[in-house]
């Protein structure tokens, strides 16, 4: 199965190709440029250089929260839109299971963590069966990263640009508890965002792409000053 899949839920933007177990195309890039002008750009510039048309995909994939208000806005609109045109698979996957993804076969807890502005992170932990299959301790919240010790029992796996932000904080609280993940895992890989939705995909999971909504996990600044609005997904 082709699938398409997009990261946009934080100011490093991914864009990926899968092909049944195969990466085929990956792209990665922090910049200050909005996604609303890179993400198509870059969806075609990998398309090109595979040889794929939009046609010739089966299945779209994106990152769905919580993140940056703005960049799950656009990453969905786009690959919803997209799927819902092509009448193919769509799959949203919440961000912070994309980042911890890469260490599913750890026996250790993993805490991905993903800078919230206002001096607040996003995160979740998770507890790897060291079989491939992670499962989620603690569904996705917000809160100070002086906060974070207080779930953490024992040594974890901390990755996400969070972890870069309050890295010094976190050591200092955590000690030896606190293990840091490679480089390369700071960031989110559309390429783990599309191994997810194909297990969906084949799990008969696929979603209704209108229905797919952001998980932004605290409100708005919009809704901070309106708490009349109720178009917040929780």
């Amino acid at each position: 199965m082709k699938i398409l899949a997009a990261d946009t839920s934080t100011a490093t933007g991914s864009v990926a190709l899968l092909e049944g177990r195969r990466v085929i195309a990956e792209w990665i890039l922090q910049s200050n440029i909005t996604h609303n002008r890179l993400l198509l750009k870059n969806i075609d510039f990998v398309l090109q250089k595979v040889g794929w048309t939009l046609d010739q995909v089966e299945g779209f994939a994106v990152t769905t929260g919580p993140g940056s208000f703005t960049g799950l806005r656009i990453g969905l609109t786009t690959l919803k839109t997209l799927a819902w045109t092509l009448q193919k698979p769509y799959a949203g996957i919440p961000s912070l299971d994309a980042l911890a993804a890469p260490f599913r076969f750890s026996r250790l807890p993993v805490c991905s963590i993903i800078d919230a502005r206002k001096k607040e992170v996003y995160c979740a932990f998770y507890q790897p069966d060291g079989k491939g299959f992670p499962l989620l301790k603690e569904r996705h919240f917000v809160l100070s990263p002086e906060r974070v010790p207080d779930h953490v029992k024992g040594p974890t796996i901390f990755c996400g640009d969070g972890w870069l932000l309050y890295r010094d904080i976190l050591i200092d609280l955590l000690g030896d508890f606190a293990l840091e993940a490679p480089a390369p895992f700071h960031v989110i890989r559309a390429s783990f965002v599309a191994e997810l939705a194909h297990a969906k995909f084949q799990a008969g999971e696929a979603e209704n792409p209108m229905a797919s909504v952001p998980l932004y996990v605290r409100p708005s600044e919009a809704e901070i000053q309106n708490p009349h609005l109720t178009t917040r997904s929780s």
